[in-house]
């Protein structure tokens, strides 16, 4: 994998594989932190792919406030979710840009 395994040991599973390969055409519900019912929401704004969720990201300049803040007004997003998914893609772009 891209990351060393010293930094995935204190991971969950869940974003250790999402950190294991590039997304590609991933559905945006392999993002860490985004449930079911968030993902709903957000493929209902348009955003059905998890590169699509990490160019919101990127628009944003990887600012976590920012894109948290987002997630939770305009997306539905609890702090926690937002919290989660917003490590989850600033991990991948350490491991991936």
């Amino acid at each position: 994998t891209p990351c060393g395994t010293k930094e995935m040991d204190h991971m969950s599973p869940r974003l250790r594989a999402f950190l294991s390969e590039p997304i590609g055409e991933k559905d945006v519900c392999w993002v860490d932190g985004i449930s079911h019912e968030l993902a709903i929401n957000l493929v209902t704004k348009g955003i059905n792919k998890a590169y699509i969720l990490l160019g919101q990201f990127l628009l944003m300049h990887k600012n976590e406030a920012e894109f948290q803040r987002w997630l939770i007004c305009c997306c539905g997003a609890t702090e926690c979710e937002a919290q989660q998914s917003s490590n989850c893609l600033k991990e991948w772009c350490a491991c991936f840009l």
